[in-house]
């Protein structure tokens, strides 16, 4: 058994969910599987081969059905390559490397390569966005521009919130969905109420059946942020539960004054999409 997951019988199951899910993937698409030093990964590719390439990473937890209600919109105008992490549960190995290595930049690099994309925009929610960071800092060569929601490793974490879920679990059930409502935040009351009690419910599940990171991703450093050349548009939510998103802000401004950084009033760490801003960031008609 692998050891993301609590059983086999819990590993079966949020594959078959996910496998699911992506019955209903809106556009036409190839399911690839790409070898890397870290093992098998699993890629949905998606919209003209002729466009040009963007990559998502999702966020801890998660898997490329992040990006089911946007995906129509972005494979319109690229050509999209939704990677699913490795040691997430997805389709990809259970592989979770040193995070302050160069394991995770080669990893990508790999799945790059295999693609035959040699520079790409790059967007990242969460965990995906502390992987592009990574990425970014590392082969900036390689990443054309970079959107990011509620990235990790650019403000101090809030140990607080991590003390707070451990004592809420033992009120079980309850506890839980109260942890889950916390860390995504207000923004799950932009929701129809109906998606997002599954949101919460699949959370829930999820929390069950698969062991999330323990280890504190590692915070950039000022000097890894200078070699953020490309354009950069990043959104927080002042009420992030997980990371000090003011500090955070403050960092970027200082370190890479040329990006552009928003902190949303009343919002956590669950941003809902600013399709429009950042569909124009990304295709370069505005510098947002």
């Amino acid at each position: 058994m692998s050891e993301i997951y609590r059983s086999e019988a819990g590993a079966r199951l949020l594959r078959e969910q996910y496998l699911a899910a992506l019955e209903h993937w809106p556009v036409d698409n190839e399911r690839l599987r790409v070898p890397t030093p870290e093992g098998e990964t699993f890629v949905l590719a998606c919209g003209p081969a002729t466009a040009s390439p963007l990559v998502l990473l999702h966020g801890s937890g998660g898997n490329s059905a992040q990006w089911m209600d946007r995906i129509a919109e972005l494979a319109a105008r690229f050509r999209v390559y939704a990677v699913d992490v490795i040691g997430e549960p997805g389709l990809s190995a259970a592989s979770r490397p040193p995070a302050a290595s160069d394991r995770y930049a080669l990893w990508l690099e790999a799945v790059l390569d295999f693609l035959g994309v040699r520079s790409a925009a790059v967007m990242g929610s969460s965990l995906g966005g502390w992987l592009a960071l990574d990425f970014a800092t590392r082969r900036p060569e390689r990443v054309r521009r970079l959107a990011l929601s509620c990235p990790l490793g650019l403000g101090r974490n809030r140990k607080g919130f991590f003390v707070e879920a451990v004592l809420l679990s033992v009120l079980g059930r309850r506890g839980q969905r109260r942890t889950v409502a916390r860390t995504l935040g207000p923004g799950l009351s932009t929701m129809e109420p109906a998606v997002a009690e599954a949101v919460v419910e699949q959370v829930c599940v999820l929390s069950k059946h698969y062991r999330y990171r323990s280890n504190v991703l590692p915070v950039f450093g000022d000097e890894a942020l200078r070699r953020l050349t490309m354009p950069v548009h990043v959104l927080f939510g002042r009420l992030d539960v997980m990371v000090d998103a003011v500090h955070a802000t403050r960092r970027l401004e200082a370190a890479a004054p040329h990006a552009t950084v928003r902190l949303l009033p009343g919002i956590g760490h669950f941003i809902p999409a600013h399709s429009e801003a950042e569909r124009e960031f990304l295709t370069g008609s505005r510098r947002v």
